[in-house]
Formats: structure tokens, C-alpha cells, sequence
């Protein structure tokens, strides 16, 4: 059914999207505020990357070993059960991804609207306006052709990897650092180990969506091969960039500028070029954020396929177009809902917390996989020639460990978003029943009640 037209440049640069969205220009300062000094917020960010890029390596085998498409959903579905697979993407897939998507859009029409409208036309009715050309225009491009999204992707990427490039070299060599800038720090509030694990929180939010990138792996020539190579390339493009700019932020406004910055990219911006620093980064917000909305509407719909071979979804969304590959059906919903949910967006603050309570105990349950697959592996004794994480099973154990000290950190620090992310998970359930009863064959063979799948042994 699915075709692979992708290369590894091309999920390269979907990796790129994915996570670097618009987090990187906010949630620094919120990590700057949680840890307090400059060391415990580098401290945060480096080793958020390295435990990041365990994941990427954990992702690079499940990816190598399972190149299926929507593969996030269905690894899980057949390493445990769909239920399981199901409750832990629903919300992902039909409100946390669209509402991320929807803020994206709004955030990225907001720093569009100054370099091409005058002030006076510069009105809540226009910006949305904006927002929603964006998401229409991306979902054409899409909807010619996954590899027409995929050349918009590229250059939305190295687009916005230049750009990041440019404003982390400027602000580290700009003449407005000074020592006593460098040296500030905030009191701090909490013990050490607590402050940075708060920071952790945003950190993990930043470097998130590498993991989506397995959707994927039907679409790209040679997956067991290259999905490695485009996972791992395009997470070390990522920490080097976010460690760059991170240093560029620290140099211009120290720890106190920072934490206090609503934007700390656009601050940094104003000190080292100017009045034009303000258009250089709006600019770069709004490629980023076309870059992130592209790459969600070229891989969530895999998921959809997935769900829907999987009983969980109506049929009509494993459709795919033989000569375009895409899921027109799929896509089109996925924009819709997008659509939608800019009218019911809170800040950005509430969608980190919220996002990361659910997203980094999915991604624990899917990393979890790469035990279930090797375990299959060995006892079939099937050959496997494809990329293996290192220092197997230490590394995924201590990815898994992270991941799920974060869901703690969240439940501690932010209880309410916690909870509301709780009902989601449990929500999920009467939805399956409901999902599976409407998606039975027509001919029902007779078997009673619903069935929730195991794997095959």
C-alpha cells in the first residue's frame, strides 16, 4: 500500500522539524526561572540532550526493527495490545499534536503579522486569518504529494537551522556580554536537584517529536538502514543547535534576562541587532513554525493508517492515493481539527506542562518496545543485521527512567494539567470499545463482545 519515496535527507529534516518548533525561543527562560543559576541551567540542557539522544538511539532500533507505517501506534498495539496502543495515542493524536499544531500556527502568525501588515491592520481577526492560511496552504502542498511536503520540508529546515545558526553566532561573539552579566544567578527556591528537575520539564518539551519520525518508515527507501542514520543526524543537528543558542542567550542577558524575557529570543535579538532584531527573529519563528506544522501534517496521518488496520479508526483513514501516497482522507481531517482547535487555545505555558505529562509516558511505553521486539527476535530466532542501541539494555532502561521522573516532576509541580491529562488516558477507553464496535467487518463472524489483541507469539 505504502510506497517509500522518502530519503534519508528527507527524514532528516522532518526530525529537525519536529523538534525544533517554537519551543526554543520560550522555554529557555522558563528553565532559566526553575533552575536558577547558570550551572544547573546548562547542566539542564546538556544532559537533557544526551539522554535525549539515548532515546534517539532507542528509537533509531524500534524504527530499524519495525519499519512500519505508523509505526508509534502500532508497535505498541503489537508488542502489548491495542487498548493500550490506543489509550495512550488518542489524545496525542486527535488533541495534543492538533492544539500544538493550532498554537504553532497562531504563535507563528502573530510574528508574521509585523513584517507584512501595518500596525493598525495588526488585529486579533487578522492574525487568526494568518493562522489559518498557513495551515490551508501547507495542507495543499501535502496534498499533492508526500514527497511535494517533503521538498517544503527541506527547505523550512535548513531554513531554520541558518537562522538559528546566525543568531547563536552573533549573540556569543556580540560586545554586549560582560562577566558580571554571565556570573548573575537568582536566588534559589528549591534544593538543587529539585530545580533542575523542574527545569528538566521544559528541557524535554524542547527536545521532544524525534520519536514521531518512526510513522515514517514504510515512506523511506532503505528504513532498516537509514531510519537510524535520519533519527540520529537529525537529533545531533538539534542539541548542537539548542547548546548554541542557549550559550548566545546567556552571553547577551545573563540567567536574569533570561527567566525574565517572555520571549528570550527576540530579547536577545533586540540587544545584539537592534530594531532589526525584532523582524530577524520573527522571521525565524515563523519558518520554524511552518517547519513544525509541515512535518506534523506529513506524519500524523501514519498513525491514522495504523489505527485503522488496527480496528481503532473507520476505514476510510488507511486510504492512501496510490500515485501521490497520501492519506487524503487523513489529512484532511487532521487539518480540520487543526483548524478548529485554534479557537480554543490556552497559553503556552499550560500546553508544556500538559503535553509533557501524557507525551513522555507514551514515549516511555513506546521505547519500552525495543525489549518486547528483541525478546521476539531471539526466541524465533530470526537474523538481524540493522542498527542496535548500545550498551543494550542499560541505556533504553535509563531513557525509560528519565521519561517517567518527568511524568513524576509534572505531577508534583502541576497536579491540575496532570489530572486533566489522567481523565484523557482513562477517557480513552469506553472510546475504544466504542472505535472497535464501529469499525467490526461487515460480515461478522459471531464472536461476541470486544477483543482486545495480544500479540502473536
Amino acid at each position: 500500500m505504502i510506497k517509500a519515496r522518502l530519503n534519508t535527507f528527507d527524514v532528516t529534516m522532518i526530525v529537525v522539524s519536529l523538534v525544533i518548533g517554537i519551543g526554543i525561543f520560550r522555554t529557555p527562560a522558563m528553565v532559566a526561572s526553575a533552575t536558577r543559576t547558570p550551572v544547573l541551567f546548562f547542566a539542564a540542557w546538556i544532559a537533557g540532550g544526551l539522554i535525549t539522544l539515548v532515546g534517539a538511539l532507542t528509537f533509531a532500533e524500534i524504527g530499524a526493527r519495525f519499519p512500519e507505517p505508523g509505526s508509534y501506534y502500532k508497535v505498541v498495539a503489537e508488542s502489548y495490545n491495542s487498548l493500550l496502543a490506543f489509550m495512550l495515542n488518542w489524545a496525542n493524536v486527535f488533541i495534543i499534536n492538533t492544539a500544538s499544531g493550532a498554537g504553532v500556527a497562531l504563535i507563528g502568525a502573530e510574528y508574521l503579522a509585523p513584517i507584512i501588515l501595518p500596525e493598525a491592520a495588526r488585529t486579533s481577526q487578522n492574525i487568526l486569518f494568518l493562522a489559518f492560511s498557513m495551515v490551508i496552504v501547507l495542507l495543499l502542498l501535502n496534498y499533492i504529494g508526500i514527497k511535494s511536503g517533503a521538498r517544503t520540508q527541506n527547505l523550512l529546515s535548513l531554513s531554520k537551522i541558518i537562522l538559528i545558526v546566525v543568531l547563536a553566532a552573533a549573540g556569543i561573539f556580540s560586545r554586549h556580554s560582560g562577566a558580571d552579566i554571565r556570573q548573575a544567578s537568582l536566588p534559589l527556591e528549591n534544593p538543587w536537584w529539585l530545580a533542575l528537575g523542574l527545569g528538566f520539564i521544559s528541557v524535554f518539551f524542547s527536545y521532544g517529536g524525534y520519536q514521531q519520525t518512526i510513522n515514517l518508515g514504510a515512506d523511506l527507501k532503505d528504513s532498516s538502514k537509514n531510519l537510524p542514520r535520519a533519527v540520529i543526524s537529525g537529533m545531533l543537528i538539534v542539541i548542537a543547535c539548542y547548546l548554541l543558542v542557549n550559550l548566545a542567550y546567556w552571553r547577551v542577558l545573563g540567567l536574569p534576562g533570561m527567566s525574565s524575557a517572555k520571549l528570550v529570543a527576540a530579547e536577545t535579538a533586540r540587544v545584539v541587532f537592534g530594531e532589526a532584531g525584532h523582524k530577524f527573529v520573527s522571521l525565524a519563528i515563523f519558518l520554524s513554525a511552518l517547519g513544525f506544522l509541515n512535518a506534523i501534517l506529513m506524519q500524523l496521518p501514519r498513525t491514522y493508517l495504523a489505527m485503522a488496520e488496527d480496528r481503532t479508526l473507520p476505514g476510510i483513514f488507511k486510504k492512501v492515493n496510490p500515485r501521490t501516497q497520501v492519506q487524503e482522507f487523513g489529512l484532511l481531517f487532521l487539518g480540520a481539527f487543526m483548524l478548529l482547535s485554534l479557537a480554543f487555545l490556552r497559553t503556552f505555558e499550560n500546553i508544556v506542562n500538559y503535553v509533557m505529562f501524557l507525551d513522555s509516558l507514551g514515549i516511555a511505553v513506546v521505547a519500552s518496545t525495543v525489549f518486547v521486539l528483541r525478546a521476539r527476535a531471539k526466541k524465533k530466532g530470526e537474523p538481524y543485521r540493522g542498527f542496535r542501541v548500545p550498551l543494550y539494555p542499560v541505556l533504553p532502561a535509563l531513557f525509560i527512567f528519565f521519561l517517567l521522573s518527568i511524568t513524576v516532576n509534572v505531577l508534583r509541580s502541576q497536579p491540575r494539567q496532570a489530572l486533566l491529562g489522567s481523565a484523557f488516558l482513562v477517557l480513552g477507553f469506553p472510546l475504544y470499545l466504542a472505535m472497535r464496535h464501529l469499525s467490526r467487518p461487515s460480515s461478522n463472524s459471531g464472536a461476541g463482545g470486544i477483543n482486545i489483541d495480544r500479540p502473536a507469539e
